[in-house]
């Protein structure tokens, strides 16, 4: 759990940086338009969901990452707005959140 914490942190910076995409279709917007560096989702969203964020990001070669101890609402506490799906619009936070998932 304090590996997610650490990721959420680093989002909720990303947040206030103004280097996030939330919620499904801005998050392929931005993988579209090769502005996503990384793509984390909720463990708790829809399989639906998570299988077509998921196509799209490998689709573009974008890193996707389900973090499985955290919920809708501990991600959208982190980033400050309800969602379950964001893009990270920003190479060094992308990078340090790949890091400090892996």
């Amino acid at each position: 759990m304090v590996l997610n914490d650490k990721i959420l942190t680093l989002l909720g910076f990303a947040a206030k940086a103004g280097k996030l995409s939330y919620g499904f279709d801005t998050t392929v917007t931005a993988i579209k338009k090769g502005k996503s560096g990384l793509v984390l989702t909720a463990c708790d969203i829809s399989e639906k969901s998570k299988k077509e964020i998921e196509f799209f990001a490998t689709q573009r070669t974008v890193p996707y990452i389900v973090l499985k101890d955290t919920d809708i609402e501990a991600l959208s506490k982190a980033v400050g707005r309800k969602c379950g799906i964001v893009s990270v619009n920003d190479s060094g936070f992308a990078d340090a959140c790949r890091k400090a998932y892996f």
